[in-house]
């Protein structure tokens, strides 16, 4: 069962409703599955992401931590929760990093932005703004195409950005192709939508720490050349 945090159900204003939505899919090992986590955890827990948060005009966003694999399977490990001070994020981060592992079956995509979509609905906080925050390494696999869940949730008002991540180890004998063109086409939308692609699980904190501060902070809307951007592998 997931830690719950003192002040879940408490309902504020804050800047940003966020839903962070992991794949944990069978193509993602143990090796990587830690460091996702662990990346995670370091992310929220940098100054520059807490200044991120404390820049807006609430000095606050409410997060939910869900995982995903199949179409069937997602689990909210950090239900709705307000981040505004280190403390808060540094709460999140402990339950990140006991939490066991839920399930790893397949990739259904489509349905976890369906799932990410109702937690939006469903948030005791109010948002000026919403974003859905994907990641993953593999295309859909199981269940319905991501495409009209995205466009669902762009009608909604929800932004929806995503973190591929690429490497060059085959998921079950079969090479992923044009990675982050799958996710700019199907799974991105939304004003200012924008991809930032991890190349390797090596990269992923990194990677997943500059996706947070510019999901937080920036409020722009990008051009066609903003719209992705690469972390190295190792960098």
């Amino acid at each position: 069962m997931a830690g719950i945090l003192p002040g879940v159900a408490y309902a504020r204003v804050v800047d940003l409703l966020l839903v962070m939505a992991v794949d944990v899919s069978r193509s993602i090992d143990e090796e990587e599955f830690t460091l996702q986590r662990e990346g995670y955890a370091q992310a929220l827990t940098d100054p520059a992401v807490v200044t991120a948060i404390r820049s807006g005009p609430m000095g606050a966003i409410a997060v939910a931590y869900m995982e995903w694999s199949g179409a069937g399977l997602q689990a909210v490990l950090v239900p709705w929760t307000v981040i505004d001070t280190m403390e808060a994020a540094q709460r999140v981060a402990a339950i990140l990093r006991r939490e066991p592992r839920p399930f790893g079956e397949r990739t259904g995509v489509g349905a976890a932005i369906g799932a990410s979509v109702a937690l939006i609905e469903a948030a005791p906080h109010e948002g000026l703004r919403q974003v859905i925050d994907i990641s993953g390494d593999g295309r859909n696999s199981s269940g319905p195409e991501p495409r009209a869940f995205r466009d669902i949730a762009v009608e909604k008002g929800i932004i929806i950005n995503a973190l591929p991540i690429v490497n060059d180890k085959p998921t079950f004998g079969r090479m992923e192709v044009d990675l982050p063109g799958f996710f700019r086409e199907e799974v991105i939308g939304g004003p200012g939508a924008f991809l930032q692609v991890a190349e390797g699980f090596g990269s992923f904190a990194a990677a997943i720490k500059a996706k947070l501060v510019r999901e937080i902070a920036w409020q722009g809307q990008a051009d066609e050349s903003q719209r992705i951007a690469v972390i190295p592998l190792g960098k």
